[in-house]
Parts: structure tokens; sequence; C-alpha cells
């Protein structure tokens, strides 16, 4: 599957995604803390941006697109007192949905689309590995005492 399938996919489904995704966010005792801080609004526009993040970075693959999102995110959710074991986890149900939705939803039709298929996945464990460290650089600000974010370190590819 390329890229832009998926991105039309997504588009066209993400309320539906974004409402399984949020039940099974809801179902993991993994995630109870996040749920206590984060109202039921902001719980599903939570979720929601991480699949509209992802389809913007799709189109750039750039680190700056999801940088300060998510560094501010996991500053937010440092200040709320939200483990960081449950942010982690909430973005790994969205990560495995997003699979599990592939699989379902958007079959290789043609072997061609193979190796698109490949780099596409290679480029979908990108953002969520990234989403994941610049939550956790957000994090590791407000543990230094950082209160205000300066703008995240970014590393290299």
């Amino acid at each position: 599957m390329r890229a832009l399938k998926l991105i039309q996919h997504m588009k066209t489904n993400a309320e539906r995604m974004t409402d399984e995704v949020l039940r099974k966010i809801r179902d993991s005792k993994r995630c109870s803390e996040l749920l206590l801080a984060l109202s039921a609004e902001e719980q599903k526009q939570s979720t929601l941006n991480v699949y509209r993040d992802l389809t913007a970075w799709l189109g750039t693959e750039s680190d700056a697109t999801i940088a300060q999102r998510y560094t501010s995110l996991g500053a937010l959710r440092a200040r709320q007192g939200v483990p960081f074991s449950n942010l982690y986890w909430a973005i790994c149900i969205a990560q495995e949905h997003l699979w599990a939705y592939m699989q379902q939803e958007c079959f290789l039709e043609e072997p061609v689309e193979f190796w698109g298929g490949v780099i596409l996945l290679r480029s979908l464990t990108q953002f969520f590995n990234r989403a994941l460290y610049f939550a956790l650089l957000g994090y590791e600000q407000v543990a230094a005492g950082e209160g205000a974010i300066s703008g995240p370190r970014l590393a290299q590819r």
C-alpha cells in the first residue's frame, strides 16, 4: 500500500479509527491514570490528533513536523501527573490499531505494491518512535524543572 492510499483511508475513516482506539485505551488498565487526568473530549481530541499528525508527517517525514507537538504533549501529561508509562501505552495502542486497520481494510492489491508497503511500514514505525521520543523529552524537561519548553532537541534521523 502506498502512503497516499493509507492517508486517504485514514482521512475518510478518522472518526471511526479514533473511536476504536479510544475504546481500546479505555479498556486498558495500563492507561487508567491517563484517563483520570483527561476529560472525555480531551481524550477524543488527543487520539484524533495522533492520526492527523501521522498523515501530515507522512507527507514530509520531517522531525520538525511532530517535535513541538509531542514535546508539548509530554510536558502537558507530566504536569497533569500522568505516568509516562500510561502515555507510552496509549501511543502503542494507536500504533497497533493502525497495523490491524491496515491488515483489515487496506490490502495489497498488486505484487508491485509490496515494496511500497515495506517502505510505508518503516515510515509508520519511524513516526511512532519519534512521537514517543519527543513526548519523553517533554516529560524530562518538566522533571528537570524546565517548566517552559524552549524548543526540543532534534535528534538525527
